[in-house]
Parts: C-alpha cells; structure tokens; sequence
C-alpha cells in the first residue's frame, strides 16, 4: 500500500504565502503524473496544480502566478508554494499521485488526507 502525507496547511492573512508537501510511503514502483486539488465548501473539487513525469507542469487559471508546483524525487515529495494568497483560496487541499505499484504496470491513483487552508484577515 501506498500512503500520502500531507503538511503544511493553516490559516493565513490575505497576501500571505504556504507551503504545501505531500510525502509518499510504501511499496512504489514507479510514479507518473502528481497534482494538488482542493475543495471548497458547496464547490467542486478543482484541479489546482500537476506535474507530469517529465516536470511539465500545469495550473489552474486562478491560480498562475501565483502558485508552483515542484518536486523531489529523491524524497518522494511534490511541493506547493502558495504566494500572494486570496480568500477564494481557503480550502481542504488535496495531493494526488499516480503510481505503479508492482512490475504489472498497472496505475493507481492514491489521494492524501488533505490539508485545510484558510486564508483571512
């Protein structure tokens, strides 16, 4: 089993910045494609930020600019700097992984426990 640890949420005055990291555990064979998502309450969980195996990334158009999504390899862990931060960025974040867990090649999505932002003065 494959397990995400997610870190670094709280609360944050507007124009403030976090950091997000979401460390993964386990049997990993190989890894794909890693995003953050988040979910507001009465929204749709969005698609903030992924990175594909190359290190392309790709952001939501609220928040480019703003935030980055980077990663370490080595530590399995994928970061999210969020700067300049707006209340419409208060959520329960979530990290997202694709990976292969055995030489079947098979992908599995597995979801951290998220992690809530609150962005307020």
């Amino acid at each position: 089993q494959v397990q995400l640890a997610v870190s670094g949420g709280g609360l944050v005055q507007p124009g403030g910045s976090l950091r997000l990291s979401c460390e993964a555990s386990g049997s990993i064979f190989s890894t794909n494609g890693k995003g953050w998502y988040r979910q507001a309450p009465g929204k749709e969980r969005e698609l903030v930020a992924e990175i594909d195996g190359s290190g392309r990334t790709n952001y939501a158009d609220s928040v480019k600019g703003r935030f980055t999504i980077s990663r370490n390899n080595a530590k399995n862990t994928v970061y999210l700097q969020m700067n300049s931060l707006k209340p419409e960025d208060t959520a329960v974040y979530y990290c997202k992984w694709s990976v292969v867990r055995d030489t079947s090649w098979r992908y599995f999505e597995v979801w951290g426990q998220g992690t809530l932002v609150t962005v307020s003065s």
